[in-house]
């Protein structure tokens, strides 16, 4: 593998793995190799956890914060600083996959704990998060569980464990539904203590065993007096829990699926991936890790660059980590938290339990245009410290052609792979301004400010909409 070939894997699995890397960070890790990154990103606990004691300090309304972007930002500001980069975009994938939103929980601080949750199971196993989420108090009251009684049960829940979190549509009955909502009769939210005059205080999960409906159920075939541990336990045994599952890492991690409400109709694009997963989801006894190890391993994996448009959170921040237009405690983290708003991913408040619609669908007139003019900012600020080694790396290389200069920006951006009509135009427009040099005035600034601009039309690209 060359060198250059090396840098373009090992800045695929930082697109994927995490929210990109500025070419400095990736040529640490090619050094490391390619393999020992994956296990490094696969065992967070070994890398510096992010500084919770300096961001409440310096931002001490994140602590808690009652207000909606608060919380966004809170949650931003550790995607941009976190040294574990695959945990933190686990955390986006679980949020995405258990869409639990503030226009119904009205309680940020809720939302943000929910967020803590994914953070720590985020690579584990998949049983134990689905009761860690079946006990989380703003997944029960989005999903009205603490409605679901005995007697009287609310089949929200059971109904969305099965169909969204775990096995998809055509894989159950209704009487399954109406069975495993049984089993978590009693799951609830403790009583909460008024607000007033000390503020909110965090909801906390109750189980009732008198409000518990003890009978014999059959869910799936089987036959007992279930609980909901018990029906999460038959649940993660399924093959079409695995499938389901696997499916949805493969769309986020590897390639555009089909919109997930048509997969009971639509077979995978790549059925011997999903195959591949799906075992290591059941010999590895359910184990997020596990199956993500082969993924990242695979050559299905590697040979799928760009064929992934980027989620606004990923467009987002993506753009930051590279350009490192912020790092540590400073002002712009609500503004970056509120442009995934504006563009049409506001987080922590899915526009539906059904999550966000993803591949194409993250891109419309308005949103792209507000994707082009953000990453084109951050990309011509020739005084941000990406954009610095950028050129510094350039400068280095010194008097280039345009082929050369264009070829050199495309390779530090990514390397990004320009359709040709894309790359025919950008060199064309920098040819106007003939080769770029470095020695004809020890004034460096307009071979800077011409990096910049084309920095920011590549961001501009079609392409750089891809991961």
């Amino acid at each position: 593998m060359t060198t250059r070939e090396q840098i373009s894997l090992m800045s695929h699995l930082m697109r994927r793995a995490g929210f990109g890397a500025p070419i400095s960070e990736v040529e640490d890790r090619v050094t490391k190799g390619y393999e020992e990154t994956v296990e490094e990103l696969l065992n967070p606990a070994d890398q510096e956890p992010l500084d919770e004691d300096l961001l409440y300090r310096y931002f001490p309304n994140y602590e808690g914060g009652m207000a909606p972007n608060q919380a966004q930002a809170q949650w931003i500001y550790r995607m941009i600083n976190t040294k574990r980069p695959l945990e933190e975009k686990m955390v986006l994938f679980w949020h995405q996959l258990f869409a639990t939103g503030n226009s119904k929980i009205d309680n940020p601080p809720e939302l943000t704990q929910q967020i803590a949750m994914f953070r720590n199971h985020a690579l584990g196993d998949f049983p134990a998060l689905l009761v860690e989420l079946a006990k989380n108090p703003a997944m029960i009251y989005w999903l009205d569980n603490n409605g679901n009684h005995k007697g009287s049960i609310n089949e929200n829940w059971g109904r969305e464990l099965l169909e969204l979190f775990s096995m998809g549509v055509g894989n159950y009955s209704e009487e399954d539904i109406k069975e495993a909502s049984r089993a978590f009769t009693g799951w609830t939210i403790a009583p909460k203590i008024p607000r007033l005059p000390l503020g909110r205080f965090y909801w906390d999960f109750e189980y009732k065993p008198e409000d518990h409906d003890s009978a014999d159920k059959t869910f799936l075939g089987v036959t007992g007096d279930f609980n909901g541990q018990d029906i999460i336990d038959i649940v993660v045994k399924q093959p079409a829990t695995g499938r389901f599952l696997c499916r949805h890492l493969y769309n986020f991690f590897v390639a555009d699926e089909p919109q997930v409400p048509s997969w009971n109709i639509t077979p995978p694009t790549d059925p011997a991936a999903i195959d591949v997963l799906e075992r290591t989801y059941h010999d590895s006894s359910y184990n997020v890790a596990s199956v993500l190890r082969v993924l990242f391993n695979s050559d299905f994996f590697k040979n799928a660059r760009f064929k992934h448009v980027k989620s606004t959170a990923e467009l987002v921040v993506g753009t930051v980590r590279m350009a490192q237009g912020l790092s540590g405690p400073q002002v712009g983290y609500q503004s970056v938290a509120d442009e995934c708003t504006y563009q049409g991913q506001e987080l922590l408040n899915p526009p539906s339990v059904e999550s966000w619609h993803t591949g194409e669908e993250w891109i419309d007139g308005g949103a792209l245009v507000r994707r082009v003019n953000f990453a084109a900012k951050y990309f011509s600020n020739t005084d941000l410290e990406g954009i610095r080694t950028i050129i510094d790396y350039i400068k280095a290389r010194g008097t280039l052609s345009p082929n050369e200069f264009l070829d050199s920006c495309l390779e530090l951006m990514g390397p990004i792979e320009l359709g040709n009509s894309t790359y025919q135009e950008l060199l064309k427009h920098i040819t106007e301004d003939g080769d770029l040099s470095w020695d004809s005035s020890p004034d460096t600034s307009e071979s800077e400010r011409r990096i910049g601009i084309l920095l920011a039309m590549v961001s501009a690209s079609r392409e750089y909409q891809f991961a």
